[in-house]
């Protein structure tokens, strides 16, 4: 952003002018949000940089159009530009204080304290003031990032600003995109400046990072069909999956599968399961299986895994499935691999065991998984990187989940699923969006689809229907199988 801001300036846009710009934005914003006619009272932080100056311009804006207006400034050395509006904000009468105390009975407060590239711990009177500011509870808005926010990583500095919204300036930093930074930053919004393409573009070059988006996850879905056609242009599908333990997992992912449109949907599980699955599925092939001691699947049946279009493997198998794990792995068919399936990569070598695949892979972990399969680092402090590294080492499509899902293939191109819900977070959940993605990937092997694309698909279409299904029953009332009854109101909604 500072090589970008740079070329701005270069190119004989002035600092001061640009900042007019930015802030009087902001303050736009601030009013259509937030009316004079509610909000009377406004404090405003103001740091030592141009974060501050931004501030202090909002501040001025809204002094203008009738707001009361006081001034937080913990630090007296200022740079020039923000010093001059500072001078200026005293000139007409706006009142600044030393004292976080004196903006306790404001009705809004907007946070100018540091934007980007802070990266130091804050300390001393103002982390005090920062944390004096969280606890009463006040409406908060962050300018560009929360005060206290690694800009990249997400990582909180010691302390940092809750602000209810963030309004991110210019481009998405990359700690909106980092789950650890999600309960701070509030509502996120971008504030688009008119930033040149050319200036982006060359400074960052083809774009690396994606945000999902609902037109991009909709062309990648395998509607409308053909009016002519037939199932076995539709993808076939092989799913492992299931145990004595865990039963239920071998039915979320069948209906997960059923839900993508799959052409052909075979399930192979324990021979136990097979009435289960045939009374929950009957339009699928169920395929009994010899069980292990602990009810594991033992071996699969001698079945020709080239005839399959893809083949999704792990929710509820157990790590007693190794032979079969192995059996998939060593097959030429593209490869979805989740829960125990990845476990049992993980002791089997993540890099040794992919790199002899002869087919695509996709893995599908969540952060306990990932550090199983990739010991490169906590994936809680910066998964975009991560995640880019570990598909690099791969070679294999990875999908982190989280609340900030990010995919990654081998190219080191990283797509972002900026929505999602925390009714996700109940056991099954991952077993569906294995189903959902088999079918998907299966139905895409015959029309030569980028990969990545049909997985961010299948991602932003799971977590659409576990926010949907979230707006109708509260976040309490979205289990494994109800996510599965909302799957189709996404589709329709989308095409609509």
């Amino acid at each position: 952003m500072r090589e970008i801001e740079g070329r701005i300036f270069a190119a004989g846009m002035p600092v001061a002018a640009l900042m007019e710009k930015v802030a009087k934005l902001i303050a736009s914003r601030i009013e259509a949000l937030y009316p004079s006619t509610n909000t009377r009272r406004v404090g405003v932080l103001v740091g030592p940089g141009h974060n501050g100056g931004d501030a202090l311009v909002v501040a001025r804006e809204l002094h203008f159009q009738g707001y009361e207006v006081v001034v937080y400034r913990p630090i007296s050395k200022l740079k020039e530009l923000t010093s001059q509006h500072a001078q200026y904000a005293d000139s007409l009468g706006i009142l600044c204080y030393e004292q976080i105390e004196q903006l306790q009975d404001c009705d809004l407060i907007i946070d100018g304290l540091f934007g980007f590239g802070l990266e130091r711990a804050l300390e001393g009177p103002i982390a005090s003031a920062i944390n004096q500011l969280n606890e009463w509870s006040k409406l908060v808005i962050s300018i560009d990032l929360p005060s206290g926010l690694h800009t990249d990583t997400g990582e909180v500095l010691g302390t940092a600003v809750r602000p209810a919204r963030t309004f991110c300036l210019g481009l998405w930093k990359l700690a909106f995109l980092q789950d650890q930074a999600l309960e701070y930053v509030g509502t996120a919004e971008l504030i688009d400046f008119d930033v040149p393409l050319a200036d982006i573009w060359a400074v960052l070059g083809p774009p690396k990072l994606k945000r999902v988006t609902k037109t991009a996850a909709i062309a990648y879905l395998p509607i409308p069909r053909a009016p002519v056609t037939h199932k076995y242009k539709q993808g076939h599908l092989l799913l492992i999956c299931g145990s004595h333990k865990y039963g239920g997992g071998a039915i979320l992912s069948g209906l997960g599968a059923r839900a993508s449109g799959v052409g052909m949907l075979s399930i192979a599980v324990p021979e136990y399961l097979k009435p289960l699955l045939l009374a929950q599925l009957p339009e699928a092939l169920i395929i009994g299986c010899p069980e292990t001691e602990t009810g594991a699947i033992a071996s699969l049946p001698d079945i020709e895994l080239a005839s399959f279009s893809a083949i999704a493997c792990g929710p509820g198998v157990t790590k007693d499935a190794t032979s079969v794990v192995e059996k998939v792995l060593a097959s030429d068919r593209p490869l979805i691999l989740d829960a125990d399936g990845l476990n049992i990569l993980a002791e089997l070598g993540t890099i040794p065991t992919l790199s002899k695949r002869q087919a695509a892979t996709v893995l599908t972990p969540h952060g306990g998984e990932f550090k199983r399969l990739f010991p490169l680092g906590d994936p809680t402090k910066d998964r975009v990187q991560l995640v880019r590294e570990a598909s690099k080492l791969s070679g294999a499509t990875i999908l982190l989940k989280g609340a900030r899902t990010a995919i990654a293939n081998p190219s080191g191109s990283v797509w972002i699923v900026p929505e999602s819900t925390p009714a996700l977070a109940r056991g099954g959940s991952g077993d569906v969006l294995t189903g959902l993605m088999g079918g998907l990937v299966a139905a895409a092997s015959s029309k030569a689809l980028p990969l990545e694309e049909v997985v961010q698909s299948a991602a932003w279409w799971h977590a659409q229907a576990g926010i949907l299904a979230s707006q109708e029953r509260t976040e309490l009332g979205v289990d494994a199988y109800t996510l599965t009854q909302y799957l189709m109101a996404v589709v329709r909604e989308g095409v609509e």
